[in-house]
């Protein structure tokens, strides 16, 4: 099978796409959609994000050291694309997008009420890469939406119809193929024994 090679850049696709929410110390607010997002740590969890310097909320971020992840949906597909292409310089993103800004826990940054998961982050360190700087931060608080557990309690985003990003498309993640795991796990084997001892029987 032939494949074309491509100069360096940035294939890691599809990448998860959140909304970045942040504030001065001044109390003004801010939406940043950003791509380059991932965990980075899970004890301690951390999280990084990379944003170039001359964006809105760069300077927000390195005036406080906090921001906080939104996760974002099929529904919020398009506050998330016009977060993305919009200057707050210019205007009110959660005003013109009809968004929730409601009070964290521990950070300064509002959280957005209308994503189903919002992750409080505290930066450690900042790495100036060149056409971006890297945010890394420890997260210190999470909140999920309770509408979307399920019956055993447990928090289900496949409910939210999430979605990623790739190539400058945005698209809804697919159904479960599998679980972690799932590739080593013995299968199990149909009924109980009890009942598969009966049916043994009954052939005889």
């Amino acid at each position: 099978m032939a494949k074309q090679n491509f100069k360096p850049g940035n294939m890691l696709y599809p990448l998860p796409v959140v909304m970045v929410s942040v504030a001065d110390k001044a109390g003004n607010q801010n939406i940043v959609t950003v791509a380059w997002a991932g965990t980075i740590c899970s004890n301690p969890p951390m999280v990084s994000i990379s944003v170039r310097p001359e964006r809105f909320s760069h300077h927000m971020i390195m005036e406080t050291g906090e921001f906080v992840i939104n996760l974002t949906t099929r529904e919020l597909a398009f506050a998330t694309d016009y977060c993305g292409v919009k200057s707050g310089r210019d205007i009110d993103k959660f005003k013109e997008m009809h968004l929730t800004p409601v009070k964290a826990d521990i950070v300064s940054a509002p959280l957005i009420m209308e994503s189903p998961v919002n992750i409080e982050c505290k930066v450690t360190e900042v790495k100036q890469l060149g056409t971006h700087d890297m945010f890394m931060a420890e997260v210190v608080a999470v909140h999920a939406d309770e509408k979307y557990m399920d019956e055993k309690n447990r928090f289900d985003l496949t409910k939210a119809e999430p979605i990623v990003y790739s190539h400058g498309a945005y698209l809804t993640t697919g159904k479960e193929i599998g679980t972690f795991g799932y590739s080593v796990r013995k299968p199990r084997k149909s009924g109980s024994a009890k009942s598969r001892k009966a049916k043994t029987k009954n052939k005889k």
